[in-house]
């Protein structure tokens, strides 16, 4: 899939929880074209490799900082944050990632479970623009979520619409799942706002649309992919209180 991207030039009406409202929708994870492939659905897992700390089995106390997090990108972290979801990309070019879940217990952090996922096709990026095919590299809040599907008992504000998101795939059987359930990554949207809400603070050419969503078992055009399951526990585990974030990069520059 290229990026979807939403444009305020698309209008139809979106439901949550089975109320009607009116959104711009177009589509996003960059910008949707005819004959476009959706961004991620594959619900194998894979058992971490060692390299960058994310070889801590689940359940492991893993101190006091989340491993292979350097100090500049530890410093983005809010102090109040106490759900981390870090993904480790294998390279800067790669579209292979291990998608990690920290939460914080007093001053630890502990590694409560882990998925292997994709990031955009085309690698990493710290300049993304619209339909780049990279994932940003940085620190990003998560705030809202969504899906095709009724709400599974998601902790983050939920917005689900039966049609909206099915609008945004490629009619492929591969591809029809792909946004059953996202999690909206806040760069470049406005928060409390539907996924696929089309406002771009920073610009449209910046992209945006990025999110974590069902993997496909291939590179996306910008989101983050987690199998089912995955989405199922961020779903069920994500809680506003604890100010949750999405710390995700290639490995290098995470440990920077």
């Amino acid at each position: 899939m290229r990026n979807f991207e939403v444009t305020p030039s698309s209008r139809r009406p979106m439901r949550r929880g089975g109320a009607r409202h009116a959104i711009s929708v177009a589509v996003a994870c960059g910008v949707l074209l005819a004959g476009a492939t959706a961004c991620g659905q594959d619900t194998d897992r894979r058992t971490p490799g060692a390299r960058g700390g994310a070889s801590a089995r689940p359940g492991q106390d893993v101190g006091v900082r989340l491993p292979g997090v350097g100090d500049r990108m530890w410093s983005q972290v809010p102090a109040d944050t106490g759900q981390v979801v870090v993904v480790y990309g294998e390279g800067r070019e790669s579209a292979e990632s291990v998608v990690v879940l920290y939460q914080k217990r007093g001053s630890t952090w502990h590694r409560t479970d882990s998925w292997s996922g994709h990031n955009g096709k085309q690698g990493w990026t710290t300049d993304h623009h619209i339909d780049d095919e990279h994932s940003p590299v940085g620190v990003f809040t998560l705030t809202d979520a969504g899906g095709s599907l009724a709400d599974p008992g998601s902790r983050l504000r939920y917005w689900y619409d039966d049609n909206a998101y099915a609008t945004m795939l490629n009619p492929e059987p591969a591809h029809l799942h792909d946004f059953d359930y996202v999690i909206a990554i806040d760069y470049n949207r406005l928060r409390d706002a539907p996924p696929f809400d089309w406002n771009r603070p920073d610009g449209v050419e910046k992209g945006g649309g990025i999110w974590l969503h069902m993997d496909h078992g291939d590179g996306t055009s910008a989101c983050v992919t987690v199998p089912e399951s995955g989405m199922k526990t961020l779903l069920h585990t994500l809680d506003p209180a604890q100010h949750p974030v999405v710390v995700m990069g290639d490995r290098d520059r995470l440990a920077s």
